[in-house]
């Protein structure tokens, strides 16, 4: 029987990409901007937010001019933000923030990080019963099932009121890294033979601490290990309503649906290789590149290669340099900017300097050699991804927690989107797609 399943599927999928594949011309002739962003980047205006500003253009004599990337949550620069709280952990302060627009006082902090921790427990049995059943090593599956199965211990799953949302999305932000992490301990026990612990989050210690202290066997970990993951969370938490999960979270809020369903779709969205996934891309990338230039410090054999990726010759043959780009910015990603301080330190303290020369290298030669092999519209720069797979590595966080690491921090901006678009939208959000279909009349099933 599978392999008349094999069969069909294979017939069938060539008279998929012959029947549905769109002529590239079409968009230019109906003035279509393809996913939502003309040539240049600009995207598609589609609501408007409160929440974060990206900001990659400055406006001079009236024409838009690339600029050094700046992000802001709630009018913040993200810069004065880390530096703020550089003398603590920062993810609950930040958290606060975008969810109630203003940075709070000492006791309120403290009021708000006894309230997430309140949250940060799960139902009865629910790690027996939900989390160990069925492990998978797709941690973004895991996590999303984990999500809706939380509806059902819910009894008000489907108030949409802005009280039951909110405490909906804290409980969600408290819970996410036990689900993350027990889920990834589920399937290394069951799928890879390892030991099976489960450690209980600690209410006295930030959240980025208990990531790693949930994770780790012995609990343990180095203040400046929990402090960059710290900085990657609130680095990864926003990035205004337009990138494709957030706008995911907006568009299945608008069409009135539960918290757990919203985030679920975001999640959905998030575990993609061109979204959240490419930081996976991106350490593999540097493992192939290892592997197979004989001098790591040789900047004109490491260019040649990164010439064969870009022609799709070597690594994956998709011709992408991953980690570097980005649909909004060009001139820099000012989180890659922030991370990199940080990563260094790091790589000092793992003694892996010699890594972190090569990444250096490849964030200064790689948009030369990209520019050299393709008409580009806008610049080129490293992004965040392109440095948190490094760090993640360098933490001995597995690769499959690493999308998960990211939805840890970005369902605060979830909630904030989701928050936002409960309280202002009236109107499901429903755009428009020009069609092409030819009329045809009806055949007879018999003369077909």
């Amino acid at each position: 029987m599978k392999q008349a399943i094999d069969s069909y599927t294979e017939k069938y999928s060539k008279i998929c990409r012959e029947k549905d594949k769109i002529d590239s011309s079409f968009y230019d002739i109906y003035g279509v901007k393809r996913g939502l962003r003309d040539r240049s980047g600009k995207g598609v205006v589609a609501g408007i937010t409160n929440i974060s500003l990206v900001q990659a253009v400055e406006e001079i004599d009236g024409v838009d001019v690339p600029c050094e990337g700046q992000l802001f949550y709630r009018g913040y620069n993200i810069n004065d933000l880390v530096d703020g709280f550089s003398n603590r952990y920062g993810f609950e302060e930040v958290t606060y923030l975008l969810l109630f627009s203003e940075l709070p006082t000492k006791e309120q902090l403290e009021e708000f990080k006894g309230i997430l921790s309140s949250y940060g427990s799960l139902p009865k049995n629910f790690v027996r019963d939900v989390i160990m059943k069925v492990p998978s090593g797709d941690i973004m599956n895991s996590l999303t099932k984990s999500v809706l199965t939380m509806a059902s211990y819910d009894k008000n799953s489907s108030d949409v009121s802005i009280e039951n949302v909110l405490g909906q999305c804290l409980k969600l932000i408290g819970i996410f890294p036990m689900l993350a992490v027990y889920g990834y301990h589920a399937y290394s026990h069951y799928e890879c033979g390892d030991s099976f612990y489960i450690h209980r989050p600690d209410p006295a210690i930030s959240h980025a601490e208990n990531i790693l202290r949930m994770l780790r066997p012995d609990k343990k970990y180095t203040e400046l290990e929990a402090k960059v993951l710290d900085i990657a969370l609130v680095l990864h938490m926003e990035h205004g309503g337009g990138n494709n999960s957030t706008f995911t979270t907006r568009v299945v809020t608008s069409a009135g649906s539960d918290t757990y369903s919203v985030i679920a779709a975001a999640l959905s969205s998030l575990k993609g290789a061109k979204h959240g996934g490419a930081n996976i891309k991106v350490v593999e990338m540097f493992k192939d590149i290892k592997k197979n230039v004989r001098d790591i410090k040789d900047e004109d054999e490491v260019r040649d290669y990164l010439g064969k990726i870009i022609r799709k010759e070597a690594f994956d043959k998709r011709g992408l340099i991953y980690g570097m780009g980005h649909a909004v910015y060009s001139i820099s990603d000012p989180r890659a900017q922030v991370f990199k301080g940080f990563v260094e330190k790091l790589s000092s303290e793992k003694n892996r300097h010699d890594d972190f020369d090569l990444y250096s290298m490849i964030e200064r030669i790689a948009p030369e050699v990209i520019a050299d092999s393709r008409k580009m519209f806008k610049g080129v720069s490293a992004n965040v991804d392109f440095y948190s797979g490094f760090v993640y590595s360098m933490l001995d966080i597995p690769l499959e927690l690493y999308t998960p690491i990211f939805a840890m921090a970005r369902i605060v901006g979830w909630s904030a989107h989701r928050l936002e678009e409960l309280v202002n939208a009236e109107k499901i959000m429903r755009p428009a797609y020009k069609s092409i279909v030819n009329k045809k009349d009806y055949i007879d099933i018999e003369q077909r």
